[in-house]
């Protein structure tokens, strides 16, 4: 029947084209024998017949002034609910019903920090082997479980925690929590897999030494915490090559356990419901002891060194300056958003004006202080172009320098509103909620703090904002990373005196390229 309806369809556009080329040449003739016949001419006439009214003229708008931003939006969350099953798991559920979908996220403290100094990348790895094969099925049976259930699912580590997170129909939440728990509890770990994913990150890490921004990244952290801190160390060849199936399983069994995880649920689900179909799930799930891991905080750089790392040909230079930031916990906390907010963390901010709209160095440039249970790096960073590294270097010093001066009571204003009014957008959604519980969670702040935070931060002070720049900003005090073509840019950052230049190889930082043989 299909082939039918297209031949007639065909049928049809054939006769089309024939019939209308023959109506052309008859209207032709029919225009050439007429009379002429002509057009009226345009009238400048209104449309309708009756005048504008006064009440419907457009007032011209003031454009020389900023508009005013209207009331911070209201964030009112439901009331979380906390538990602890039998197993020592936490459970917190926080019920969202204008939409039948559950988030689950699995939140285990069993990040990077605890990776061992032998094997970085060995807490993100044992994350991802988690779903290559569980309780027999392959990793495909696994990924198309999930989908003929309408589920999203994920499992990977960042640096204090990994996450298994699940997002599902409410009506097939029960049956993909099965599916989950069996990647949690009853990972196969299949030898195969692992050398996929060993040659998967080989491949990436060959992929970063032609990258500057991974170089860049790489040696910042080397440089702000030294590699015998965790927050200081990179993946390596050595290491991938060296990590084996008993080294995943090992460290799944040591830090995988209920009493040190948390069960974080939201959406369309009460909590008596989210606790049965948790306990069923997951009541078999065995504790066993866990020693809670404490990072120390790093020491603070001392002087100015600048770390140039050669790489040929490049068009453009990668600059990080950076220095040890505050951590998640710090009563600064606030204050310090919005005074980054001022400095780098928006486009209207004035390294970004400095760099890109004023200058045209650059595309972008930013600042960042990476809160975390201990002090993360603070950094401020951009690409630009290589003829002009040794100027960027200097409009950055200049904003570093500025931003510890008095700021004005308008700008701390606005940056305070740019976060207030941004920050409810971060709940809108099952999985926004999860996330945020998630962070506080992380932090060890009670849940009350995400209520909280848009009221402390319209409290933060201009006095506040010069007090936390001049205490945590300190230009003469920073490590200095540029990544670019060295026969280009060396002598422009020598001529800039910031400190003493080191000069370095891509090797130097990331290792010789590993080989895939």
């Amino acid at each position: 029947m299909m082939m039918h309806a297209t031949s007639h369809a065909g049928r049809t556009a054939r006769a089309a084209r024939v019939v209308v080329p023959a109506l052309l040449l008859v209207a032709g003739c029919a225009s050439s024998a007429g009379p002429s016949i002509e057009t009226p001419p345009p009238t400048t006439e209104p449309s309708r017949p009756y005048p504008v009214q006064a009440s419907e003229m457009v007032a011209p708008v003031d454009r020389s002034t900023r508009p005013m931003p209207g009331e911070p939006p209201v964030l009112s969350l439901p009331e979380p609910v906390s538990m602890t099953l039998a197993n020592g798991l936490g459970v917190v559920v926080i019920e969202k019903r204008d939409i039948p979908l559950v988030q689950v996220n699995l939140l285990v403290r069993a990040g990077s920090v605890l990776d061992p100094q032998r094997l970085p990348g060995l807490a993100s790895l044992t994350a991802d082997m988690l779903d290559e094969g569980a309780a027999g099925k392959s990793a495909l049976e696994i990924a198309d479980a999930f989908e003929m259930l309408g589920a999203r699912f994920g499992v990977a580590a960042g640096m204090h925690h990994a996450q298994l997170t699940l997002r599902v129909p409410v009506a097939r939440l029960e049956q993909a929590l099965a599916v989950a728990a069996d990647v949690a509890l009853r990972p196969d770990f299949p030898a195969d897999e692992l050398e996929r994913l060993r040659l998967e990150r080989l491949t990436a890490l060959i992929r970063a030494h032609d990258e500057p921004y991974a170089i860049a990244d790489a040696l910042a952290k080397q440089a702000l915490f030294g590699p015998e801190h965790p927050y200081g160390r990179n993946v390596t060849e050595a290491a991938l090559r060296a990590v084996g199936v008993n080294d995943v399983r090992g460290f799944w069994q040591q830090w995988w356990r209920p009493n040190n995880a948390t069960v974080v649920v939201v959406g369309d689900i009460d909590p008596a419901r989210a606790r049965a179909l948790t306990e069923n799930a997951f009541g078999g799930w065995q504790q066993a002891e866990v020693r809670p891991q404490q990072v120390a905080a790093a020491s603070q750089v001392q002087g100015r060194t600048v770390h140039l790392v050669d790489k040929p040909g490049a068009a453009q230079s990668v600059i990080i300056i950076g220095r040890i930031g505050a951590a998640r916990s710090s009563p600064d906390y606030y204050a310090l958003q919005v005074m980054n907010t001022i400095l780098g963390g928006q486009f209207t901010s004035r390294l970004n004006q400095n760099l890109r709209e004023t200058h045209g160095y650059s595309y972008g440039a930013s600042s960042s202080f990476e809160f975390l249970p201990a002090p993360g790096p603070f950094t401020a960073a951009a690409a630009v172009q290589t003829a002009v590294t040794g100027a960027a270097l200097r409009e950055f010093f200049n904003e570093l320098e500025g931003i510890r001066q008095p700021i004005p009571a308008e700008e701390v204003e606005r940056a305070k509103n740019y976060l207030a009014m941004r920050y409810p957008a971060q709940f809108q959604s099952v999985a926004g909620i999860a996330a945020e519980v998630g962070n506080a969670l992380l932090y060890e702040l009670p849940l009350s703090t995400l209520d909280e935070t848009i009221e402390r931060v319209l409290a933060v002070s201009p006095v506040d904002v010069e007090r936390v720049a001049r205490q945590y900003v300190d230009p003469a005090n920073v490590e200095i990373i540029v990544v670019g073509d060295r026969t280009v840019v060396e002598q422009q950052i020598r001529e800039q005196n910031l400190g003493d230049v080191r000069v370095l190889e891509v090797a130097d930082v990331l290792g010789p390229v590993p080989s895939l043989r």
